[in-house]
C-alpha cells in the first residue's frame, strides 16, 4: 500500500514531506511531487508533514483523486530516468498559498502538471 501524492500538491510543491521519508522515494516535477510506489515502504511519514493534506494512502485516496495513483507510478518512473529524485526540503512554489486556497485550489487537476520537458 504505497502512499501517493494528489491534486492538493499541484502549484505548491511543499516538500516538507521529502525531508522525513526514509527511503528517499519522492521525485520532483516542476510544479509536482511523486511518490514512486516501488520505492514506498508505507512507514506514513510524509502524510502527516504535509501542510496541504496532498499524501494519502493508495487505498484511501478519495474517489475523485484514485487516478493520482497511476500518475505517480508513471511521473515517478519518468523523473527517476531523469534524475529528480528530491531528498532535500525546498522553498515552496512562489505562488503556493494562492493554489492551495479556493478557488484555484478546485480547479485545478492533473493537466495542470508540468513535466520536464514542457517547462524546460
Amino acid at each position: 500500500m504505497p502512499y501517493v501524492v494528489a491534486q492538493p500538491c499541484i502549484n505548491c510543491k511543499h516538500t516538507s514531506c521529502v525531508e522525513v521519508c526514509p527511503v528517499d522515494c519522492f521525485y520532483e516535477g516542476p510544479n509536482f511531487l511523486v511518490i514512486h510506489p516501488d520505492e514506498c515502504i508505507d512507514c506514513n511519514a510524509c502524510v502527516p508533514a504535509c501542510p496541504v493534506e496532498a499524501i494519502y494512502a493508495d487505498d484511501e485516496l478519495p474517489e475523485k483523486w484514485t487516478h493520482y495513483a497511476e500518475w505517480n507510478e508513471y511521473l515517478a518512473n519518468q523523473w527517476q530516468a531523469l534524475g529528480y529524485n528530491i531528498t532535500e526540503e525546498k522553498e515552496p512554489m512562489p505562488e503556493h498559498e494562492k493554489f492551495a486556497t479556493a478557488p484555484e485550489s478546485e480547479t485545478k487537476n492533473e493537466e495542470d502538471i508540468l513535466t520536464w520537458e514542457g517547462a524546460e
